[in-house]
């Protein structure tokens, strides 16, 4: 099997785990329940344990292993390993790469979970190893990561690249993080079901309504399905949503001036449905240069995007050691 980088993906409702060679290439994959009790006071153990039975059934040796590279939520000292808190795990200044450091005797590096999709994506999948890259990840809530100059962006305090939470609205919707209007509550799933429940009620006559009255529910796949089908409030609601996502991108891109834009996440499944028009506001809102320097596509990966790139950490850290040797 010959070295092996151990990938970590921890997310608040399942853990995935993987062991992945230094082409990136998935030796072995599982996950395990996130075990949030005490305030996620076992998940080093359990995480650990699970990896132990894993190498112990297939034989891998501990000499083969180069570290553990993990990806959390939250905000992230990476420099230190360390979480300032993850609220929906109940982590708060916990020593996260310590811990695992002492029970696995391997390097361990530690990211933002968004930030390590990006890596996975970059090496393995859609950014086919660009140097400057933006990601933004369309699921439950929003996610972003961004690479510079080859590097992850991580900022003064770990809260770079949270594309999410850019202010689109300030008179907007409350979200999550306690301000209002941010990306996140326009464009993430949840946000294009509150804007379906809202047309809903605009456009009684629509098939949004008639969904809603039928099912008591509407989701993103929904308003895309319904706008294929001619749904004039569905193809508002799309239109809406990616123009903004396409002035955020023109905003972003004049900062780093990226080669590739990667769209990811649940919503992201409907594909040049919505690639398309946010591609198409993007160019015009962008300044022409910057434009034609950038190439906007779906991510590959899916979920195992994260494990792939906390893989990655191990190898970049490798490498980065190597050099100062």
């Amino acid at each position: 099997m010959g070295k092996i980088c151990i990938g970590v993906d921890i997310g608040g409702t399942s853990i995935k785990m993987g062991l992945v060679d230094t082409n990136g290439a998935i030796q072995h994959k599982w996950e395990i329940e996130t075990n949030k009790a005490e305030h996620g006071k076992f998940i080093v153990q359990e995480v650990w344990s699970s990896i132990e039975n894993e190498l112990n059934n297939r034989g891998v040796e501990h000499a083969s292993l180069l570290g553990i590279g993990i990806g959390a939520p939250g905000f992230i000292d990476s420099k230190n390993a360390y979480v300032f808190e993850a609220v929906n795990i109940g982590w708060k200044n916990v020593d996260l790469g310590t811990q695992f450091q002492e029970i696995s005797n391997l390097p361990t590096y530690l990211e933002n979970d968004a930030n390590v999709a990006v890596l996975g994506e970059n090496w393995q999948g859609a950014g086919n190893n660009a140097d400057n890259v933006i990601a933004i990840t369309l699921g439950t809530g929003v996610g972003g990561g961004i690479i510079a100059n080859g590097e992850i962006i991580d900022g003064a305090n770990g809260t770079a690249g949270e594309i999410g939470h850019m202010t689109i609205d300030p008179n907007g919707l409350p979200c999550n993080c306690g301000r209002k209007g941010c990306l996140e509550t326009i464009a993430s799933a949840t946000g294009f079901a509150k804007q379906g429940l809202e047309m809903a009620i605009q456009d009684p006559a629509g098939m949004l309504a008639a969904h809603y009255q039928k099912t008591g529910h509407i989701t993103a796949k929904d308003i895309f399905d319904f706008a294929a089908d001619g749904d004039q409030g569905s193809m508002k609601i799309i239109d809406r949503t990616t123009d903004l996502l396409g002035l955020t991108i023109a905003n972003l891109a004049t900062v780093l001036n990226p080669s590739k834009v990667l769209i990811g996440g649940g919503v992201s499944k409907a594909g040049n449905q919505l690639v398309e028009p946010i591609r198409e506001a993007f160019q015009s809102y962008a300044l022409t240069r910057t434009a034609a320097a950038c190439e906007m596509k779906v991510a590959q990966l899916g979920n195992d995007a994260g494990l792939i790139g906390a893989a990655y950490l191990v190898l970049q850290h490798e490498e980065n050691n190597n050099k100062q040797k």
